[in-house]
């Protein structure tokens, strides 16, 4: 369970093998010997594998990954169809932009997938219905209390996820970091991490609602460079800011 949204062998990255789950299924006795050779090799790739039955895969594919697809290609398409004048276009932040991201994938390819596994898809679209009308009647209603277990219960959950794991949305190795009132701040934090072997794969300085300034955006290639680096800034004195 990895990837990005991009498509095509020049997105393709070895660290997104990196921990990440690999779901092994069998439907025969044949197929089911062969499983220990396939465990091995993923798993010197740096991958965990998790053997499942197909229906058990199928379900499971379809609620972590094939469903939020569905959504979030639904929720473009909302804001797509309210777009007057380019209003939401505009206005659109990071909140709506990190949760749409994987939007951008392959139609072609999310196209077969709904074919595919139509019949998973089908069960947990009805589900997402379900909680959603609830949570409409929630509203209808004006139950606060409600409303907030509802919010509660999702952040609770949300927040109990492995965290710098890959997934359907790849772990981003992403931090932020207060800006000094200094010119040079970019090059001195690359030159910090450069000095000790840290490769930064984008930089910047994005200014958004999280954030009451203009904040300094570092994304590295890898788990252990951005643990490194978090420790490393923080020693120079800089204050870090983690994506969740």
């Amino acid at each position: 369970m990895t990837g990005s949204e991009n498509t095509g062998y020049a997105y393709s990255d070895p660290a997104f093998l990196e921990n990440a789950y690999y779901l092994l299924t069998y439907q025969s006795d044949k197929a089911k010997e062969i499983v220990p050779f396939f465990d091995k090799f993923i798993t010197s790739l740096g991958s965990v594998t998790m053997v499942l039955k197909p229906d058990e895969h199928d379900l499971a594919v379809a609620a972590i990954s094939h469903l939020p697809h569905v959504i979030s290609a639904s929720l473009v398409n909302l804001v797509k169809h309210n777009n007057k004048d380019d209003l939401l276009k505009t206005i659109a932040a990071g909140g709506f932009k990190d949760i749409t991201r994987i939007s951008s994938s392959s139609p072609v390819m999310w196209e077969n997938i709904c074919l595919s596994n139509k019949d998973a898809i089908l069960r947990m679209i009805t589900e997402y219905q379900e909680i959603l009308e609830s949570f409409k009647t929630a509203i209808e209603k004006g139950d606060g209390e409600l409303i907030k277990s509802k919010f509660q219960s999702a952040k609770d959950f949300r927040d109990s996820l492995p965290v710098r794991k890959s997934g359907i949305i790849p772990a981003d190795f992403v931090f932020y970091s207060d800006l000094r009132d200094e010119p040079g701040q970019i090059a001195n934090v690359a030159t910090i991490l450069a000095s000790s072997g840290i490769s930064i794969k984008n930089i910047g300085i994005i200014h958004n609602r999280e954030f009451e300034e203009g904040v300094l955006q570092v994304e590295l290639y890898s788990e252990s460079d951005y643990e490194a680096a978090l420790e490393l800034l923080k020693g120079h004195g800089y204050v870090l800011h983690k994506r969740s």
